[in-house]
């Protein structure tokens, strides 16, 4: 977010560089920080998905922001019900959403949830759920979508691991539509998806079988490739998982992160899908 430099040496380095030339308002000047960006106008809305990552990425914006008032006191904020890309631009015209004066009570709880999703533990993101959070009204559904993610009690999966598990229950043979029951929880995009099915592939005691030897490439165009020949299904410890009949990290390390926290077989943190509560490591 800091002005051009020699570090911004390749197309794509500067945040800038994500944007079209049409669409980066009044200057055309593509060497500004985000600040020097925000200077140049006198009002700014931010419209923000309801999805979980959208709703990281205001948080993060926000607690950004929040020292310089010179910028934070012109921002306003606007909560879309569906994914604002899916329409062009005509039909935004059209939408006739609230647009709310982003207030020091706005940034306050943005930067409390922003520490939150970094601190080591899940613990802080679990306390905002017994707070009010309606003043960043898709906060909530947002972090309750993100604590679904960690290992279930139960069977040691997360919820878009379970819904791809699933839907190879159900008789799906196709990698490429697993991934989709995945995708539509919002959570977390194709490539992410995809790294967590060859996980589930690939583990030394795999949940499917079906995409051959690993180690896999991540490669978009080689996991395509590997997907469109590949059919797939549940071997019986897959089938067992996703019954709650047994737990993958009694079988397979766990070694990933959620926000800041680090997750491993020691120090599991875990989600309780019934109760909808978070449970500490035993």
């Amino acid at each position: 977010m800091e002005p051009r430099s020699s570090k911004h040496d390749r197309e794509g380095k500067h945040w800038l560089d994500h944007f079209r030339r049409m669409g980066i308002g009044r200057t055309t000047d593509r060497t500004r920080g985000l600040l020097e960006f925000c200077d140049t106008f006198d009002s700014i809305e931010l419209w923000a998905d309801p999805n979980a990552n959208a709703q990281l990425i205001l948080i993060w914006l926000l607690d950004f922001l929040r020292p310089y008032k010179e910028v934070s006191s012109k921002l306003s904020l606007v909560q879309a019900d569906d994914e604002i890309a899916n329409y062009l631009p005509e039909s935004l015209k059209e939408w006739k959403l609230p647009v709310f004066k982003v207030t020091d009570r706005h940034l306050a709880l943005a930067s409390r949830a922003w520490q939150a999703w970094r601190a080591p533990t899940p613990e802080g993101c679990f306390e905002l759920l017994m707070q009010d959070t309606t003043i960043l009204p898709r906060l909530r559904p947002a972090i309750i979508a993100l604590l679904e993610e960690l290992p279930d009690s139960l069977n040691g999966i997360g919820a878009s691991e379970q819904l791809m598990l699933e839907a190879l229950s159900y008789g799906c043979t196709d990698p490429g539509q697993a991934l989709y029951a995945a995708r539509d929880r919002r959570v977390i995009n194709e490539g992410e998806a995809g790294d967590l099915f060859d996980e589930l592939a690939q583990c030394p005691e795999p949940l499917i079988f079906g995409l051959g030897e690993g180690p896999f490439d991540p490669s978009e165009h080689t996991r395509y490739q590997r997907y469109r020949r590949a059919k797939v299904g549940l071997t019986k410890l897959g089938q067992a998982v996703v019954e709650a009949e047994d737990d993958f990290s009694r079988h397979n390390p766990i070694k990933r992160w959620w926000g800041g926290t680090e997750l491993t077989n020691e120090r599991l943190w875990r989600w309780d899908r019934e109760i909808r509560s978070l449970v500490a490591p035993a």
